[in-house]
């Protein structure tokens, strides 16, 4: 199999923890596409992801998997037993639900954010910006930090009582939220302690040194 991402990259982040996670690395190619260069928004980049997004999974028979989510599913299931995407009808819907809100109330808004209120990759890709959106997508990062905050208040791990891709896609957005420069708020205690135990696993300390 072929990825084709950005090693720093937060949603390319994603992808890379569940890897470690699944001890899958061996049976993956790397491909890197340069995101300050604008590699992801090439023609020839788009006919394999129409969205123009990392990363991409790029299977033997030629067939193109996209979308953090998907390709995670597909790369949990290879072995016959998902350990990140749930195993129940229970689990699964629950892991589903919080990435869903991680995506949306943390890593995508940090993503607005970094697109429109920072200058983001630079001028020859970010064609067009709004700064006060940026600024509005920010703050609701802040008030997701809040919510996954109440939330690990009462359990272990953001889906329940196991780590699962709903600790990675809010890892993701921590990460993102570190490089745009927004950090936990002081107030927002077990989230902090619940990303320094994160921290500890090899899958992520392995992410984290890429950018150090």
């Amino acid at each position: 199999m072929k990825i084709y991402d950005w090693p720093t990259g937060p949603y390319p982040a994603r992808v890379r923890i569940a890897l470690s996670e699944k001890n899958l690395q061996s049976c993956v190619q790397f491909e890197t596409i340069n995101l300050w260069k604008g590699e992801h928004k090439t023609a020839s980049f788009l006919a394999k992801n129409y969205s123009g997004t990392l990363p991409v999974l790029e299977l033997d028979d030629g067939t193109f998997l996209a979308e953090c989510t998907a390709i995670t599913e597909y790369l949990d299931a290879l072995d016959g037993v998902p350990m990140l995407t749930g195993r129940t009808p229970r689990e699964k819907g629950a892991i589903h639900m919080m990435s869903k809100r991680a995506e949306l109330e943390l890593l995508d808004a940090i993503s607005v954010c970094f697109h429109h209120a920072t200058p983001g990759l630079g001028p020859g890709v970010e064609l067009y910006q709004n700064v006060e959106w940026g600024l509005r997508q920010r703050d609701r990062a802040l008030r997701g930090m809040h919510y996954f905050d109440s939330v690990l208040r009462n359990q272990p791990f953001v889906a329940g009582a196991t780590f699962s891709m709903a600790d990675i896609t809010v890892i993701g957005g921590l990460i993102f939220a570190s490089l745009v420069d927004v950090p936990v708020p002081e107030e927002c205690a077990a989230l902090q302690t619940w990303y320094a135990k994160m921290q500890e696993r090899a899958s992520v300390r392995k992410q984290l040194a890429l950018s150090s």
